[in-house]
């Protein structure tokens, strides 16, 4: 796996891009001189988590033969105390995954359930430092 970054303008504004040619735009947050031109590392790490663990669901549910019309996430990280250290790593992420559809709820539970505590790399490579939660809301 291979990602390539080229930057885009003299401050932190920075393209990412896989082999198969997707891109996302990165930027540093105001306060040190960025412009808002993307999404800032962290956010990624949590928009990862979500993405992880959506297609793992996904993937899940279809083998299942579940209709899901709609999925939402809204994931919520909250981190470190600034200042204490150079770094500022999480230490709590809440994850709510948001279903609509001909779901049972019985499946939509284990299905997340699976993602988040088996399957998801990156839940788990986050584990060792945040503590993870999540929930379920159905129709």
């Amino acid at each position: 796996m291979r990602i390539h970054l080229i930057r885009k303008d003299s401050d932190f504004n920075f393209e990412a891009s896989n082999s198969d040619g997707s891109t996302l735009s990165i930027d540093g947050s105001p306060a040190i001189g960025g412009h808002n031109k993307g999404m800032r590392p962290m956010q990624l790490l949590l928009t990862a988590l979500g993405g992880c663990s959506a297609i793992d669901i996904v993937s899940i549910l279809r083998k299942q033969k579940q209709e899901v019309e709609s999925f939402e996430i809204e994931v919520d990280g909250e981190r470190e105390e600034e200042g204490v250290k150079d770094y500022s790593l999480f230490k709590t992420i809440e994850v709510h995954f948001i279903l609509k559809g001909n779901i049972d709820k019985e499946k939509a539970e284990r299905a997340v359930k699976l993602s988040m505590e088996k399957y998801c790399s990156v839940t788990k490579t986050l584990e060792p430092t945040a503590k993870i939660t999540y929930k379920v809301t159905l129709n």
